[in-house]
């Protein structure tokens, strides 16, 4: 199965995976599965470690995806034009941009993140 990661789970997966449930400990470490992570979420991480946000490296998230055998999905313009449909439950634009590169792609999201649940059809794994 196909799966996005929000960026946190990537984070989180490579620096403190106690954070992670159980279920997607298990997800991660399936090898049936097809993990991705948005290319949005890779600018994500390099917006805010640049605005001191966030500690997690350029090298740090290249050893994650190595690691975790992850691959990266390019934002494309249909994942944009989709942003003109969704309702503004998430004020977020990183993660808006993931959710709808989730929806366009028809692919579960791993998230924490509780916002994503407001989104009409988009699978949400935690």
């Amino acid at each position: 199965m196909r799966l996005l990661l929000d960026t946190a789970v990537l984070i989180w997966a490579a620096t403190s995976p106690d954070r992670l449930t159980r279920r997607v400990r298990a997800v991660l470490k399936n090898p049936d599965n097809a993990l991705e992570l948005s290319s949005v979420s890779l600018s994500e991480i390099a917006i805010k470690r640049a605005i001191g946000k966030l500690a997690f490296s350029g090298s740090d998230a290249r050893q994650a995806l190595d690691d975790l055998g992850v691959r990266v999905l390019p934002y494309t313009s249909d994942h944009a034009f989709l942003l003109f449909e969704l309702p503004l439950a998430h004020s977020d634009p990183f993660d808006r941009q993931i959710i709808a590169q989730a929806l366009s792609e028809g692919i579960p999201v791993v998230t924490p993140d509780q916002k994503f649940t407001l989104y009409e059809g988009l699978d949400i794994i935690w």
